[in-house]
């Protein structure tokens, strides 16, 4: 049985899931690589991973993807590191640089100007660097841990999910773990490998470890432990739960509304060994 290979991301806020495949057993039954959350998707549709922590977009883009259930990256509050940094006024806001490290937060931004805050406006993908940013547009969208070291006292900021669950009521989703389909045959027991990814989730969350991260992140990001320490038992929500569903969900809906996405297929989920649609 060949190892499967997984696309990771290298945030922080994937940390607490990547737990038992750098400290545990768990890694050395899996090829594993690390890139941006577009590339994720990118290394699926490619067949150059199996198993990726994709941009929830990214499943209204990439065919034959089972989900893993139960683990993801959404928050019920502000996140803190997905923002929209202004130089203006929402209201005077006309042109605005994406990030292109995401796709999730690229068209959640695009959903809050076309729903709520106002069509017309320009976007333009761009490297993530807030100067340049900024330079030739009226606001940028950062995400990631380049988000969370910005200076908000300089700025005026929107945190995408405070605004989102402010608006609609609903958590959002902006990540999760998801599986080729035909990746599946490769797998001994795909009910398994669903257990392996809560496990490592359940691990990298337990308060020891939680602090093993935030002092291993601390100087690798220039942030405080404290900072570290809300973001990730705070700010960030690791589970696929129901309500999370439904606010993933309504994000399809409004992306495909407003052009941002394409038409979602239904969610599909390994169960007890199979795949099924929810």
């Amino acid at each position: 049985m060949k190892r499967l290979r997984i696309s990771a991301i290298s945030y922080l806020n994937t940390a607490p899931l990547m737990w038992d495949f750098e400290h545990g057993s768990s890694g050395a039954a899996f090829e594993i690589s690390y890139t941006v959350p577009s590339r994720c998707a990118s290394c699926l549709c490619e067949c150059s991973a199996d198993i990726g922590i994709i941009p929830a977009a990214a499943y209204a883009t990439v065919p034959d993807l089972v989900i893993l259930p139960g683990v993801a990256i959404a928050s019920r509050r502000a996140v803190r590191s997905i923002l929209l940094v202004s130089k203006a006024p929402l209201e005077k806001v006309r042109s605005v640089a994406l990030d292109n490290s995401s796709m999730t937060s690229v068209a959640l931004t695009k959903v809050l100007f076309a729903k709520w805050w106002g069509g017309g406006r320009v976007f333009t993908s761009m490297t993530p660097d807030l100067d340049k940013m900024l330079a030739s547009h009226d606001a940028a969208l950062l995400i990631g841990d380049p988000a969370l070291k910005i200076d908000r006292s300089r700025y005026l900021t929107h945190d995408l999910a405070e605004e989102w669950i402010k608006l609609t009521g609903k958590p959002f989703v902006f990540a999760f773990w998801a599986v080729r389909r035909e990746a599946l045959s490769s797998a001994a027991s795909p009910v398994g490998l669903a257990t392996i990814f809560q496990q490592s989730r359940d691990h990298g969350l337990a308060p020891a470890n939680v602090e093993q991260i935030i002092h291993e992140w601390a100087p690798r990001l220039g942030l405080s432990e404290e900072v570290e320490r809300e973001y990730l038992t705070q700010n960030v929500y690791y589970y696929l739960d129901a309500s999370c569903l439904e606010g993933l969900r309504l994000f399809y809906r409004y992306a495909y509304e407003c052009g941002a996405l394409p038409i979602a297929p239904r969610l599909d989920f390994i169960d007890a060994g199979r795949a099924i649609a929810v």
